[in-house]
């Protein structure tokens, strides 16, 4: 785990001093009885990660695994890239100033005094260092077993030179708003420098371009979301979250592929 001190700051996020810790996750891990997920709620997991930290390959390893097992479920990863590590030898070429500007909003929201990769965010209220297993699992299962607070349903369509969501969000209430995640299904990177110099990192569920959505009464609309070079409608998927922007909770999730229009 690598922290980053908090200076706050109006223009946003200011990376201050740097403490490194290493993580790694038990042979045996896979192996353990984790508990069973059954119920009708969901799981939206937030990772903030970056190519230049050296202890951030096992966190995306990790949820690539659960991508993978929990496809099914209403389970909505997305990976956040943050660029503060950027100066540090290596500039990952899918982070953002804008995915550590939330990531120090989860700060504020969460009371914490630092920001560090790799961090999960489960459902905007519950924090923990993104390579533990155990606990990620743990909180996905209450996440589907939970009762949700609304309802949301996506139709992304591949329109000219952008992607068109029409979204429906039920039981919002004040405070809320509709985030928009377009997210790339895999990435793979040849790191040539910095922590991770001379491997070779693949990601899952990158965030690519995240839009913030006001709703109306109604909670029904369409939005634009900008196209990244280099999109595939096969390799790409939207994925849309309803949040409380006094606190962080996420209220409801679901997502939309390009080929059916369908929401889960």
């Amino acid at each position: 785990m690598k922290r980053f001190k908090i200076l706050a700051i109006a223009a946003g996020l200011t990376v201050a001093a740097l403490a490194t810790t290493a993580f790694t996750i038990p042979g045996n891990a896979a192996k353990k009885n984790y508990p069973k997920i059954t119920g009708n709620g969901f799981a939206v997991i937030e990772l903030f990660t970056s190519e230049g930290c050296s202890s951030c390959p096992p966190a995306d390893e990790l949820v690539a695994r659960i991508q993978k097992e929990d496809g099914d479920k209403p389970v909505y990863i997305l990976a956040f890239h943050v660029d503060y590590w950027n100066r540090l030898g290596w500039k990952d070429p899918f982070s953002s100033a804008d995915y550590s500007k939330r990531q120090n909003q989860y700060a504020n929201w969460l009371n914490l005094q630092s920001v560090y990769t790799p961090q999960i965010v489960v459902n905007g209220h519950k924090e923990f260092v993104g390579s533990e297993e155990g606990t990620l699992r743990n909180a996905i299962t209450a996440g589907l077993r939970a009762a949700p607070a609304g309802g949301l349903t996506l139709n992304a369509q591949n329109s000219a030179g952008h992607i068109a969501v029409q979204y429906k969000a039920e039981g919002a209430g004040k405070n809320t708003t509709l985030l928009l995640a377009l997210v790339q299904k895999n990435g793979q990177t040849k790191v040539q420098r910095g922590e991770n110099g001379g491997r070779t990192l693949s990601h899952v569920q990158i965030v690519r371009n995240l839009q913030s959505v006001p709703l109306n009464t109604a909670g029904v609309g369409t939005a634009n979301i900008a196209l990244p070079n280099g999109f595939s409608a096969a390799g790409y998927e939207v994925i849309g979250f309803v949040q409380n922007t006094g606190n962080g909770a996420i209220l409801a999730a679901a997502k939309s592929g390009f080929d059916t229009g369908v929401s889960k």
